[in-house]
């Protein structure tokens, strides 16, 4: 469902995020829930991790994980379950936010992708 929100999205975003990774986990690390102060492993839908473009995340630096984009799958389930919102939508709205972190879009720009991926 993710590779299939993703290929949704407009050619020009996806070509720019080369060498973004885009994980699914069924939950956020512990190490991940401390930094994000969550409460419960629910209160995280999806996570940018790494550098953005904005701060100079388009070079490559010795020893640095490459950025990537983190789905959380029980999380999401249940804000699914708890929405009137399609699942793709969802995935959809999470994965287009959480890259954005990685270009720096402001929420209008996120919206208008979201659109746009909804008209294909």
């Amino acid at each position: 469902m993710a590779d299939d929100a993703f290929a949704a999205l407009p050619q020009e975003f996806r070509d720019m995020c080369a060498g973004v990774l885009i994980r699914v986990m069924d939950f956020p690390d512990e190490d991940t829930m401390r930094t994000m102060d969550c409460e419960t492993p629910f209160d995280l839908l999806g996570l940018f991790h790494g550098l953005g473009l904005a701060q100079g995340g388009a070079f490559q630096h010795t020893g640095q994980f490459p950025n990537q984009v983190f789905l959380y799958r029980r999380p999401i389930l249940d804000y699914w379950a708890e929405h009137e919102e399609t699942l793709g939508d969802i995935v959809t709205h999470v994965l287009v936010h959480e890259i954005g972190h990685h270009f720096g879009l402001s929420d209008d720009d996120m919206e208008a992708i979201e659109a746009a991926a909804e008209a294909t």
